[in-house]
């Protein structure tokens, strides 16, 4: 294995713009394009490898399934595209068969890279991907909210007038419709946020404030679909950040999408909550005490995508 070596499967929007965003970083030392249209991936490749002498020494090639054998990191970011007013739990059946035909390339390569998804619907398939490789599942990781978390902190930075390295805040459950604020671990220098904001002047009532970032947060992948077609800046650079997290053994806690056995009160599905990230993936859980409603809202999340999976499950056709 190459400890440094990342293979990303999708050389379109998202993929593209992750690997560009990778190369940038020097968290590696080879990046390997992998997409079905082997001309997208070269050209891809070839673009970004012309940017060499601006970022830090790597390779940068279009790669094939026998990239599997060697990497550290997988990143499937292949499937279909959210179209305009398309929810992402409608894009579960076209994308679990694409997440399913990786899965067993990777498994005859005889991969022992860490598998991270970043495929639409995410949590369902983490969940399809963690089935079909039949794996540990700290080893399989949904990029889940991390994006979402990130949208969050970049509102209330804005709200409050403060550096959005000093607001801190994490979105839980499906990266979806069913998402949620946990406003009980948001904070600024320690204060928790529902102390800190209704003194802090910026606005005259807190709890409506609340509830439109939250709604902010929740569709703002719609309006960016409505506006270009497609999120990949975001999305991109979120991915980055756990990659590092598992390239560097950083242990870094990320509200990523992993299956739930038991934490949370939720079994056998995935989503996100605060998790502990590192060289094997997802290290442990941070099971947080929530509000009672938050856990409410948890469930809620959890049932929604457990129907998911019933009617993929029921379509006929063996994605697990």
């Amino acid at each position: 294995m190459n400890r440094r070596k990342v293979a990303v499967v999708g050389a379109g929007a998202v993929g593209a713009t992750f690997a560009y965003a990778l190369a940038q970083s020097g968290l590696c030392d080879e990046i390997a394009l992998i997409d079905k249209n082997d001309a997208l991936a070269k050209g891809q490749a070839l673009d970004l490898a012309h940017g060499q002498p601006f970022f830090p020494t790597v390779s940068i090639h279009a790669g094939d399934a026998s990239d599997y054998a060697d990497a550290r990191l997988i990143v499937l970011t292949a499937g279909a595209a959210q179209r305009p007013g398309e929810t992402r739990l409608q894009l579960m059946e076209k994308n679990a068969s694409v997440v399913r035909s990786v899965v067993q390339e990777v498994l005859a390569h005889s991969a022992g890279a860490v598998l991270l998804v970043a495929t639409n619907p995410v949590d369902i398939m983490t969940y399809v991907a963690l089935r079909c490789t039949g794996w540990d599942k700290g080893r399989v990781v949904g990029s889940g909210t991390v994006l979402d978390s990130a949208r969050l902190r970049h509102l209330l930075s804005k709200h409050l007038k403060i550096d959005v390295h000093n607001v801190h805040g994490y979105v839980l459950g499906e990266h979806g419709d069913t998402e949620f604020v946990a406003w009980s671990m948001a904070h600024v220098a320690g204060m928790p946020i529902d102390e800190y904001c209704p003194i802090c002047g910026h606005c005259a009532d807190w709890a409506a404030e609340r509830r439109d970032i939250e709604q902010s947060v929740r569709d703002s992948a719609y309006h960016i679909i409505d506006y270009k077609g497609s999120t990949s800046f975001g999305i991109g650079l979120a991915l980055v950040r756990i990659a590092g997290a598992i390239l560097r053994s950083q242990h870094s806690v990320l509200t990523v999408s992993t299956l739930l056995d038991g934490q949370f009160g939720i079994q056998d599905v995935c989503l996100s909550v605060p998790c502990i990230v590192s060289e094997t993936g997802i290290f442990g859980i941070v099971e947080s005490k929530l509000a009672p409603r938050e856990q409410q809202q948890l469930s809620a999340s959890a049932a929604a995508l457990k129907k998911a999976i019933n009617e993929l499950g029921s379509t006929g056709r063996c994605f697990f």
